[in-house]
């Protein structure tokens, strides 16, 4: 009897495992971020165009499609996490999953994602999340081997799901949302910029052609961060047009893109891993702290 009990709690302790590896797979605080581009990019179109169950339904299909591109990278990149010490431990590369089982996850997910869209919201909001998807999946993933451009591409990925939570709304595009795409697109720079610097030894290891590994220097990624964080400063500006607390957004929004100035004009005077530390903190305050201020500072 105690042997089956026994048996009983392996097997539901494997099963928890086995879920959370599936969770890990989907890399939930990546996910996150999307989901708040998508709210942030219905809402920006208009508050009186976001329906609460429509956004509802686009936030789960986006999280389904999100989940698969994650899980897809993994696989393909499933060799080179090896090469890695910040994803030797991922489910693929230390064995907690097999490459089917992410495989069949990630194509599971993609096309329950994309149906779900086209069925609970519609046809240009599933168009968004696809193409986002096959930008990061077949496009992005397989660049980082090959080209330094990688960051470029994939930052117009990373900027999509804005527009997939505009079209989601049925409304015009305005400015505030295109501003908004264009933010989140120049915030990526910076951003991965630094995390390109700390980890560009194991980069490098796995043949990733990140700039830090192309330019050892650090010259011309520091170069592409000040440049990237200088323009975002009059691109964040953008939605005051349509914002009835001007002063209060271009206080707030001027003194979030100063200090991701100061941080990439720092990394670009040091150029070691204290300074970009720094600057990665910076951008994972600057990106949430902009999103609140477009939700809460009211539009016209």
């Amino acid at each position: 009897m105690s042997t089956s009990v026994a048996a009983v709690e392996t097997s539901r302790s494997l099963s928890t495992w086995r879920v959370a590896d599936f969770i890990a797979l989907s890399r939930p605080r990546i996910a996150v971020l999307v989901l708040a581009a998508v709210a942030v990019g219905a809402w920006a179109s208009g508050p009186e165009h976001v329906s609460a169950l429509v956004l509802t339904h686009t936030l789960i299909g986006t999280a389904l499609v999100a989940a698969s591109a994650s899980a897809l990278n993994q696989w393909i990149e499933r060799e080179l996490d090896c090469h890695m010490r910040r994803t030797a431990a991922r489910p693929l590369p230390s064995g907690r999953l097999t490459s089917r089982q992410a495989l069949t996850f990630g194509i599971a997910t993609v096309v329950g994602g994309v149906t779900y869209l086209i069925l609970a919201v519609n046809v240009a909001t599933a168009g968004f999340a696809l193409a986002t998807w096959l930008l990061y999946v077949t496009v992005y993933t397989p660049m980082k081997t090959r080209s330094a451009q990688n960051t470029a591409v994939g930052a117009i990925a990373g900027a999509l799901p804005v527009l997939i939570g505009w079209a989601s709304s049925g409304a015009a595009m305005n400015l505030t949302t295109a501003a908004l795409a264009a933010i989140v697109y120049l915030w990526q720079f910076p951003h991965f910029g630094a995390i390109a610097w700390i980890y560009r030894d194991q980069y490098e290891r796995a043949g990733m052609k990140m700039l830090s590994v192309v330019d050892p220097s650090g010259r011309r990624l520091a170069r592409q961060a000040v440049v990237t964080a200088l323009c975002l400063i009059p691109v964040s500006l953008l939605p005051a047009w349509e914002c009835a607390e001007v002063r209060l957004y271009v206080v707030w929004a001027l003194a979030l893109g100063l200090a991701y100035l100061a941080s990439s004009l720092l990394f670009a005077q040091r150029r070691d891993d204290a300074s970009a530390s720094q600057l990665l903190k910076i951008s994972l305050i600057y990106l949430p702290a902009q999103l609140v201020l477009l939700i809460f500072v009211p539009l016209t």
